[in-house]
């Protein structure tokens, strides 16, 4: 039965999920403005008029959702604190008779209550390994109601971090999701990895329901219309033909057993792995979509040469500027789609990004830095961090995304970095909205007391509906830049 503090806790976890979608609608609206301003253009086109005037009305609806979320956790505070109130009348004992009035000094007074689990009274994570064993291997009642009070405690302390730990854990069925206490692993440093920028930015769909393909129908054969010869003769017409476009439906997976003794007698263990394996799913499912062979972003683009012993940024003599190819790569893109989409992005490596901004004009930094917006800059750096969404914008308004799955030894030297110009609406993405899933698995190896843990998930991409959508800059112009 759900009690009065989940309630709260999940209100209060309502209420920040509210306030983060406010400030992304004033973020998205700001970056829109920023945009037009870097463009020179004195109006906003009719789509981004449309787009922040879609934000406006939206953040007025998060605004008015706010206010009745307040209003429900004001009551419900306010029932908590009654009930609270009520307990603590009945446990009152009233004495015969009225004892003297105790000094300051001799009452007991707690400024907050205690956590279950502490460096104080656990330090090592000993009592709360001790019950997680007892009550998973015999049901010990006092060990569950410990292990029970403390998620509560994680529920309503680290409401943020414990609901995305939930949803990620969210359909395993056989994994109970329990928070280790954090002081346990506040100094847990995590194996880098490149996670998914690019994957983030994608036009994502979900993923059907059965079948292990994505069939797209591509008009390949259009319909025709001309000027007519003459009064009554036949005008033109030309039969509309498709042809159907599959994509794989693939499976990102891994998996580790880990000893019975690492779980019962480690700190965290198993939670870590989880945290590491889901890292590795992240990486894995981002890589394949940029490098994999024929379907991959690389495979596909359009290729826009640069090749240079002299490369920069912004240079008067085109052959040496990276961003005349960037153009070019973008006006390919153009021609390409037209009507039906246009350049959105810009997706290259971090060595490539840092040098870009490394270029100077003049006196003039090429591109903007995050404290000062000289108008001489050609372009804006936002100061995001890695993963963290768009880290800036080139000169022409294309958004910069930093992935580092994208490979940088390419060419014949292996030295070559690529930079792809996409069209995010065209960059489609499948995946199932509770991907990753994790098993845990008990009887594998339980004759060498082994506990399987498993993490996959089923995905599909596709870069292919238009032929030449997708561009890119690669050549020697790209080698392991010099700073």
């Amino acid at each position: 039965m759900t009690t009065m503090i989940d309630l709260l806790a999940q209100m209060e976890v309502e209420l920040e999920a509210n306030q983060k979608r406010q400030s992304k609608t004033i973020a998205e609206r700001q970056l829109i403005l920023a945009k037009v301003q870097q463009e020179g253009r004195s109006t906003l086109e009719k789509e981004e008029d449309d787009r922040v005037e879609e934000l406006r009305a939206l953040k007025a609806d998060l605004e008015e959702q706010e206010a009745g979320i307040k209003h429900r956790l004001a009551q419900a505070q306010e029932l908590v604190g009654e009930e609270e109130a009520r307990e603590k009348k009945q446990r009152e004992i009233k004495p015969a008779a009225a004892p003297r009035r105790p000094a300051y000094d001799e009452v007991a007074r707690v400024a907050s209550e205690e956590r279950t689990y502490h460096m104080g009274n656990d330090r090592t994570g000993g009592q709360f390994l001790r019950d997680l064993t007892h009550q998973f291997l015999y049901n010990d009642a006092t060990a569950a109601s410990r292990l029970a009070r403390h998620m509560q405690e994680e529920r309503v302390e680290r409401a943020s971090t414990f609901d995305g730990f939930q949803s990620r854990a969210a359909g395993t069925g056989a994994f109970a999701g329990l928070t280790v206490p954090q002081y346990l692993t506040d100094l847990y440093a995590p194996n880098i990895a490149a996670l998914r920028p690019f994957a983030n930015i994608c036009n994502k769909h979900p993923l059907p329901e059965a079948g292990m393909s994505v069939n797209i129908s591509r008009i390949t054969t259009a319909t025709s219309a001309a000027l007519q010869a003459s009064e009554n003769s036949a005008v033109s017409e030309t039969n509309i033909d498709d042809t159907l476009l599959t994509e794989n439906i693939q499976t990102a997976a891994g998996q580790q057993t880990l000893s019975r003794q690492a779980i019962d007698r480690g700190t965290g263990i198993e939670a870590v792995v989880m945290d590491d394996l889901f890292r590795r799913y992240a990486t894995t499912l981002d890589s394949t979509l940029i490098t994999q062979g024929t379907t991959g972003l690389s495979a596909v683009a359009q290729s826009t040469a640069f090749t240079t012993a002299s490369p920069d940024f912004l240079s008067t003599t085109a052959a040496n500027s990276l961003y005349g190819k960037i153009l070019s790569a973008t006006s390919g893109v153009e021609a390409a789609l037209l009507a039906y989409g246009y350049a959105t992005h810009a997706i290259m490596h971090s060595r490539r990004w840092h040098w870009i901004n490394s270029r100077v004009n003049s006196v003039w930094p090429g591109i903007t830095q995050p404290n000062g917006i000289p108008t001489q800059a050609a372009g804006l750096n936002v100061g995001a961090a890695y993963n963290d969404g768009i880290r800036g914008t080139l000169p022409n308004g294309l958004l910069v995304v930093v992935d580092n799955n994208l490979t940088t030894n390419n060419g014949t030297g292996t030295s070559e970095d690529e930079i792809y110009i996409v069209p995010a609406m065209e960059c489609h993405l499948w995946e199932d909205p509770s991907a990753p899933l994790f098993i845990r698995a008990e009887q594998p190896a339980a004759a060498s007391l082994g506990v399987l843990l498993v993490m996959y998930g089923y995905f599909a991409y596709s870069f292919r509906r238009y032929t030449n959508g997708m561009s890119k800059v690669n050549g020697t112009g790209l080698t392991t830049p010099t700073f």
